[in-house]
């Protein structure tokens, strides 16, 4: 790890609140994406900045590069914190904390997965589950349009159910495969996805 200066000078700083246009448009489209996985835009922007700065950042170097108040990028730390995609770093000579991003992507996928996405989808399966139960009344009552009405309705909430419980063992079978650090089948994936180019062997068919 590269030491910072203790008391970074008007050069210094001017350095830190530059943020190059390659990391801006990594930054701005992560933000994006983030944003459309129900997290805040700035937790994808903070954590584009540190995974792509080659040193610890401390929370005024990312106001600075980001444009953010003080209140916001903090709160922001915090949240990436708690998800473990950011982890606080020491830095010899400093007394403020620094940060830098989680580079291992697939386990920092699987974390989110693990932490969110399976406790949702066990949620719909669970009130899937009672659904169909509180139609049982219904299916077995005197009133044949009742009757058939809850039928169509447990068949259709039935689907729902088996597809969530798929999903289920999807995440499951992700996050279980992280544990086993898939990072070498990623990898891989993304070299057979070039290997139509003239450098590389052809894939076979």
């Amino acid at each position: 790890m590269r030491e910072r200066p203790s008391s970074p000078d008007a050069a210094g700083s001017a350095k830190v609140s530059e943020i190059e246009p390659s990391a801006a448009l990594v930054s701005d489209v992560v933000g994006r994406l983030i944003e459309f996985w129900g997290f805040k835009r700035s937790m994808g922007r903070i954590w584009s900045v540190l995974y792509l700065s080659p040193e610890p950042l401390s929370a005024e170097d990312l106001r600075h590069s980001l444009s953010l108040s003080s209140g916001a990028v903090s709160m922001t730390l915090g949240e990436l914190l708690r998800w473990g995609v950011v982890r606080k770093v020491w830095v010899q000579g400093e007394r403020k904390d620094y940060f830098a991003a989680e580079v291992q992507l697939w386990k920092m996928i699987s974390r989110v997965l693990n932490e969110r996405e399976k406790a949702e989808i066990a949620y719909a399966i669970e009130t899937f589950e009672e659904a169909i139960a509180k139609l049982e009344p219904a299916l077995r009552g005197s009133d044949a349009a009742a009757r058939e009405r809850a039928r169509l309705q447990k068949e259709r909430i039935s689907q729902l159910l088996e597809l969530a419980r798929i999903g289920h063992r999807l995440v499951e079978t992700l996050v279980s495969t992280a544990k086993l650090d898939a990072e070498p089948l990623v990898r891989f994936l993304l070299r057979a996805s070039g290997a139509s180019s003239p450098s590389s062997p052809s894939s076979p068919h």
